[in-house]
């Protein structure tokens, strides 16, 4: 009779703590998720600066202005090589820049 008291408790016990890993799973996966969608919004923020805060050659810069990019965030998510008049090195010279100014937040 002991014994089966503690298999019921035991089980239940088992139970709790799988209950308990699920809920931890929902709660680590809701906060990661958070996290990217405040990382995003900080790096939109961070980049709501003009293109000439990127220090770009003139010749770059007067690309990307003609082609509607005022600010930096808007060249996030975007494909380089469909801009036309950016080569290979500017388009080096412009994600270098980009990167830079993104590691300073």
């Amino acid at each position: 009779m002991v014994s089966s008291v503690n298999i019921e408790e035991n089980i239940e016990n088992v139970n709790k703590n799988i209950e308990f890993d699920m809920q931890m799973r929902k709660f680590r996966d809701e906060l990661i998720k958070k996290f990217d969608e405040y990382r995003t919004t900080i790096n939109f923020m961070a980049a709501d600066a003009p293109i000439g805060a990127l220090c770009l050659p003139a010749a770059t810069e007067r690309i990307l202005l003609d082609a509607g990019f005022l600010r930096i965030y808007d060249l996030f998510n975007v494909d380089f090589t469909k801009i036309k008049g950016l080569g290979v090195v500017r388009i080096r010279d412009l994600a270098s820049r980009i990167e830079q100014f993104l590691s300073m937040l």
